[in-house]
């Protein structure tokens, strides 16, 4: 593969600029009594400790203390944001996390042995109860982990096998019931909103199909429902956990149907949601920006145009600067006339008659736009693979083309030992249109795209490999719509 330089927009600066303003928006709120953190660990070597917080899925530090009598003293004169934070040794080692919230004065014992088997707190019972539900969660998981080990010694006795896992339902529902509790009898504690957080929705009355099975799509449509249903999207406490973070990446890469329209439409609901806090709006619109702008999924750029053009050119985004404003856009203006489904655009290229062909005027069925350099290692293995390809299809199928060297006579050496005359072959350096870099998005070669008889673009920058797969599935499916 070869990179083309020129001049492009480069969404390193941007997104670093992003993460700039949002670590910078959540620093303080407050200005009362600050915070005071003791923490004693016995047994440990470490004379530095940090305290760190999340952040979406990142951690960044908030505090060092020195060991000073056996005690490490974290101290500042602003609350801390409410979260969940992180108490880590000088070798990036993690030795247990805390809840922070109205209680802010608080202190911590333990055993480097076993952190949090030995834990205590005075004056903190959000931590006091934590632990408690570590403890006991932690409990019940091991006695889970050895009926799973016994239930495999006999797996070859229903009767048993039975009795073990209705030992682990058991099990499972009294985990379930220790946080329902919990909620009922602290309700505004941080720590039943984040049992809150962690509820998964289990559908029940599930509906018997004819053959027996349980709806299978009636249990999804029930969990998509109701997947958000007890997380509170206005709390930015949550956002200083890992909970929100691995929520929003499971909800849009694995519960939703991967496809732009659905995705486009569940983000601006889940948007809308996140209104009334400005943090939570402030991340979830960036999260959803960076990961579509960023992702390898053909035709997802949709989505990044889409959240350019809501929430940054219409001036939502309040963190983000006139110039990034300007740079993003750019980014998606660059991207919006090659979306898929849209018309490809026109371009007129010196042939090697030393005419000029024009790419709207080529009747095919189908046309692959080739942009690529007779130089590039990577190139001339694509076009082989290529030519095998098109030689053996029974359709209409071309291909226009473009190389991006700026030698004619290298270039025309190249076709005819490549034994690919019966191209389209174009030079992109001797245009009547507008530089192709800029009208198809091309930041290296080879890149590729495929058009209908229409000239609509219906896939782009796949490998031949990929390619042929899809337009065989793209004609059957055609065939069957007609």
């Amino acid at each position: 593969m070869k990179i083309v330089y020129r001049k492009i927009t480069v969404r390193i600066i941007e997104y670093a600029l992003f993460s700039f303003f949002i670590f910078c928006g959540h620093i303080s709120l407050s200005k009362d009594t600050g915070y005071k953190i003791i923490v004693s660990i016995t047994g440990s070597e470490d004379s530095v400790l940090y305290l760190a917080h999340y952040y979406g899925d990142n951690t960044y530090l908030d505090d060092t203390a020195f060991l000073k009598k056996g005690k490490f003293v974290f101290k500042g004169d602003s609350l801390l944001h409410g979260g969940i934070y992180i108490v880590a040794g000088q070798k990036n080692n993690r030795y247990f996390e805390l809840i922070v919230d109205k209680e802010q004065h608080f202190s911590a014992s333990t055993n480097a042995s076993d952190i949090v088997k030995n834990i205590s707190f005075k004056n903190s019972e959000d931590n006091t109860l934590f632990y408690n539900y570590i403890k006991f969660n932690t409990s019940k998981h091991q006695e889970i982990e050895r009926l799973r080990r016994k239930l495999s010694s006999y797996s070859n006795n229903p009767d048993s096998v039975r009795i073990i896992s209705k030992q682990i339902d058991i099990i499972n529902q009294q985990l379930g019931e220790y946080k329902l509790e919990f909620i009922k009898k602290h309700p505004d504690s941080f720590i039943s909103a984040l049992f809150n957080a962690m509820w998964e929705p289990e559908p029940e009355n599930i509906p018997i199909l004819e053959n027996g099975r349980e709806d299978s799509i009636y249990v999804y449509q029930y969990y998509k429902t109701h997947y958000w249903d007890r997380f509170n999207l206005t709390d930015d406490r949550l956002l200083h956990t890992p909970l929100y973070a691995s929520k929003l990446k499971r909800y849009f890469e694995q519960v939703l149907y991967q496809n732009p329209d659905t995705i486009i439409r569940e983000a601006d609901i889940i948007i809308k949601k996140t209104e009334p806090n400005r943090e939570m709006f402030k991340y979830t619109v960036w999260w959803l920006t960076y990961k579509f702008e960023t992702s390898k999924i053909m035709g997802f750029d949709e989505i990044f145009v889409h959240m350019v053009d809501k929430y940054y050119a219409t001036g939502k985004a309040f963190w983000a600067d006139s110039s990034i404003v300007e740079s993003i856009t750019k980014r998606a203006n660059a991207l919006r006339p090659i979306l898929l489904g849209k018309m490809a655009p026109e371009m007129i290229l010196l042939d090697t008659s030393g005419s000029f062909t024009s790419l709207q005027h080529i009747n095919a069925a189908y046309l692959i736009v080739l942009f690529y350099e007779y130089g590039c290692g990577h190139c001339q293995k694509e076009i082989k693979e290529m030519k095998k390809w098109v030689d053996s299809v029974d359709y209409d199928l071309k291909v226009f083309a473009v190389d991006t060297d700026t030698s004619i006579a290298k270039w025309k050496k190249f076709i005819k030992d490549y034994k690919i005359t019966d191209w389209i072959n174009v030079n992109g350096t001797r245009s009547v249109t507008p530089d192709y870099h800029d009208l198809y998005d091309v930041n290296m070669t080879p890149t590729i795209f495929l058009l209908d008889d229409k000239k609509k673009i219906i896939a782009k920058k796949l490998k031949t490999e990929q390619l042929r797969p899809f337009l065989e599935n793209y004609i059957i499916l055609k065939q069957l719509n007609e």
